[in-house]
């Protein structure tokens, strides 16, 4: 599934937005990833969904928890991690039929609702929300690859708030060419963005997949341990090296309930002073025990 044509002209082309400067196409290169899919309960997961059109894509009666981490290397605005944490979701005016959105992605709309997206720099968290309205926001985060385990850890103000492990999938690795669509809210509107990826991938599935998620008591995360989330995984994967180019275009709608809301939602005033910083915070502190680790690779 090659990059659209349109993306591939713009190659060579520049951008100023919000005062940032943009190559075209915006993209990452050689970016380790690491994802994790956990069941959870498909009624507790639709609470978490803003407004109407957004509805938990349903897998054996259950919805899914998206856990992916990208060591972003070498991208338009430098390097940082990114640590989303996502409901796997479909869009249109009613819930979906069971398995259909996965065969047919476009009809339905299929993607993943992001609630929580920190990352390592300031200049993301600006392009990232003010652009594409994902809920960035900095945060303390590492990203380790080990021979067995890789992992990722997500503190703020000094506390633990999500750590993710997975056993590193052996044998056989898949070539992946594919896009995945992001949904988001910013400004009462639902944004909705769309990336192309590439990269060769081990999977685990089913009993195979092992992973341990770690939620801490920041109140950030507190919703998460109201989903039910069963402890063994349905999928893991890794991805040694990827890349991906984030399309320049944007779909948003309005966010709509069937009463008026009382509160104005997270709006431009969150990032009109954020600048360009690309200096990292200090890596996770809230030790978490895990099995010892040969010639792992810290960021």
């Amino acid at each position: 599934m090659p990059v659209s044509r349109r993306l591939q002209e713009q190659a060579g082309r520049f951008a100023l937005v919000d005062g940032i400067p943009f190559a075209l196409p915006v993209q990452c290169r050689k970016s380790p990833a690491l994802f994790a899919v956990f069941p959870v309960d498909a009624e507790k997961a639709r609470q978490l969904l803003p407004g109407n059109e957004v509805h938990p894509l349903r897998f054996r009666k259950k919805g899914l928890l998206v856990v992916s981490v990208i060591d972003y290397r070498d991208t338009t605005i430098g390097k940082y991690i990114e640590f989303s944490i996502a409901i796997a979701c479909t869009h249109g005016p009613k819930p979906a039929p069971p398995l259909l959105p996965i065969l047919f992605r476009n009809s339905y709309g299929t993607g993943q609702f992001v609630i929580d997206l920190p990352v390592s720099t300031e200049i993301s968290v600006k392009g990232g929300k003010g652009i594409w309205g994902m809920p960035k926001h900095q945060a303390n985060l590492n990203y380790a690859v080990g021979d067995r385990i890789v992992s990722s850890q997500y503190d703020q103000d000094g506390q633990l708030c999500v750590r993710i492990e997975i056993d590193r999938p052996q044998g056989m690795q898949l070539t992946l060419d594919t896009d995945a669509a992001n949904y988001c809210q910013f400004r009462g509107m639902l944004m909705k963005s769309s990336i192309h990826f590439r990269g060769k991938a081990g999977f685990q599935f089913g009993r195979k997949a092992s992973a341990r998620l770690t939620l801490g008591s920041h109140p950030r995360v507190q919703p998460l341990k109201e989903l039910g989330i069963e402890p063994h995984p349905l999928l893991t994967a890794f991805l040694p090296e990827s890349d991906g180019v984030l399309d320049d275009h944007i779909d948003s709608w309005f966010l709509t309930y069937p009463q008026a809301p009382n509160e104005a939602p997270e709006g431009l005033e969150s990032i009109v002073k954020l600048g360009l910083g690309r200096e990292w915070l200090p890596p996770p502190g809230a030790a978490v025990a895990r099995p010892p680790e040969s010639r792992e690779v810290i960021h």
